[in-house]
């Protein structure tokens, strides 16, 4: 799901504040890409890192303080039994229903970027050098160009993305078709990363270009205030 961030978060820094004080960086890609692979290993080195999609569905699991507001708008039907967002049916309804996914979207955005917003703020205080913000539709949001220092881009093939999907998620090839069709396509990507990471399976070729990458965010340069 895609952050919006025109709504402020009231006592919280913004991110436009915190890109003053350290290195902000951006991390897509495409369903299947790695991006949790690249964005672990950049958790490893140091960085401190928020993952919206993760974000996601906390506020849509059992509890989460998405789905009542969800089950108002669109009826208990939408959720599982254990509580959580049916996610299948609301995928299957948002891919053929426009307004429905501009309703889910008007629920679930604010959210995200409320939390998104606190947790960028405590890794900030905690004294990590530099924050990633793991985006699956970021370039498809529009919102983040002028927030983040650098954009992370993951690509691999198109077939092994829907081998990936497949096997993780239990979809069938139709599926994983219809949410790449919703995606940016891999050049609309391509065209606009500071840093493309290639992630075609050898762990060892994808860690030593990661730290390579760590490296890189490590040298842009921030003004760092006495009293942060």
């Amino acid at each position: 799901m895609a952050t919006d961030h025109s709504t402020p978060t009231i006592g919280q820094p913004q991110l436009s504040e915190l890109k003053i004080r350290l290195p902000l960086i951006g991390l897509t890609g495409g369903i299947g890409s790695g991006k949790t692979a690249v964005s672990d290993i950049l958790a490893q080195l140091g960085a401190g890192v928020i993952d919206t999609d993760l974000i996601a569905h906390q506020i849509t699991a059992p509890g989460g303080c998405a789905i009542y507001p969800i089950q108002g708008h669109f009826g208990a039907d939408f959720i599982a039994n254990n509580g959580a967002l049916d996610r299948s049916k609301m995928r299957s309804l948002v891919f053929q229903n426009l307004e429905a996914k501009k309703a889910l979207e008007a629920i679930t955005h604010p959210l995200i970027k409320q939390e998104t917003i606190k947790q960028a703020n405590q890794l900030a205080q905690a004294g990590f050098p530099y924050l990633v913000f793991v985006v699956p539709l970021l370039i498809e949001s529009g919102t983040w160009k002028g927030q983040i220092d650098h954009l992370v881009v993951v690509d691999c093939p198109e077939e092994l993305q829907i081998e990936r999907v497949m096997q993780r998620s239990n979809l069938s090839r139709i599926e994983v078709e219809g949410i790449l069709k919703a995606q940016a396509t891999r050049q609309e990507r391509l065209a606009v990363a500071d840093t493309v990471i290639e992630n075609q399976g050898r762990l060892v070729d994808l860690q030593s270009a990661v730290e390579q990458l760590h490296q890189k965010i490590l040298g842009i340069k921030k003004d760092k205030p006495s009293s942060s």
